[in-house]
Order: structure tokens, then C-alpha cells, then sequence
């Protein structure tokens, strides 16, 4: 499927990723919490890019670019999400090449991302786009009490 890649710039067009990411985040609690983080994160330089096919956002990723002691100038990837309804049409994939291509006008050396143990078929994705397991990610809840 084509699908046409833009950035999200403004209000409006991030509030058309929002069904998307809801798909992804469902923690968030609704739509002004999710304009909400945006606005925090944007200043941090986070960005989104969308896919659209016919006037319809068929997937969305949102991505930073950092500098890293221990990987140079990156292209760090938080979230991508394809609507159930299009995924194994390609769009990911289409979402990740354009991804790839802001990374090297951006001067990044490399691209990374996390993704949770059990998304299978998110793996098999990325995979298939090239990446490859490098590192392991843990987490530390500070909310909870110390398990030692």
C-alpha cells in the first residue's frame, strides 16, 4: 500500500495520530493527556511522523534525535504504531524507511529503539527492516517500594 509520510507539525495534526497511539499507549487516559505529553516532549525534541492513505493516518511513530556516550548522534524511535486494521501492508516499513532517511539527513550514526519482549510481531518487523538485538533495557518503578 502507498502511503504518503508527514510530520505532524501542529496541534491539529498530532490530535489525528491520537486514535493511533491509543492502540499503542492505552494507558494514557485520553486525548488531552496525550497532547499533553507531546507538549512536554517536544521542547526535548521529539517529533512525530504519520502515514496517510486517502485521508486516513494508517500509522504514526514518534522519534528524537540525541547525542549518547556510547553510540554518538542516534535516531531513538519511542513509539511506532500501525492501526490493526492496515498492519502487513507495508506501512511500518514505510514508516521506518522514512525514518531511516531523517536519520541520515540528521547526521545520525545510528538508529535505535526498544520494544517490549512480548511484541512478537513487532520484532519479526524490525528484523525484516534490518535491525538487529543488541542491548537489553531494564526499568526501575521509583514509585515502588525497594525489593532489597
Amino acid at each position: 500500500m502507498s502511503a504518503d509520510v508527514r510530520f505532524a507539525s501542529d496541534e491539529e495534526s498530532v490530535r489525528r495520530c491520537w486514535p493511533l497511539f491509543v492502540q499503542l499507549r492505552p494507558h494514557l487516559t485520553g486525548e488531552e493527556e496525550f497532547l499533553a505529553r507531546w507538549a512536554r516532549q517536544r521542547p526535548e525534541g521529539y517529533r512525530i511522523v504519520y502515514a496517510e492513505h486517502e485521508g486516513s493516518v494508517l500509522g504514526a511513530a514518534g522519534f528524537r534525535v540525541l547525542h549518547t556516550m556510547a553510540w554518538g548522534r542516534i535516531l531513538y524511535l519511542d513509539d511506532l504504531v500501525v492501526d490493526e486494521g492496515a498492519r502487513g501492508t507495508g506501512v511500518g516499513s514505510r514508516l521506518l524507511g522514512a525514518l531511516k532517511d531523517i536519520a541520515r539527513e540528521e547526521g545520525c550514526e545510528e538508529f535505535h529503539l526498544d520494544t517490549g519482549h512480548q511484541r512478537h510481531a513487532a520484532h519479526r518487523a524490525y528484523l525484516r527492516n534490518g535491525f538487529h538485538f543488541d542491548c537489553h533495557h531494564l526499568a526501575l518503578s521509583l514509585g515502588a517500594e525497594d525489593p532489597a
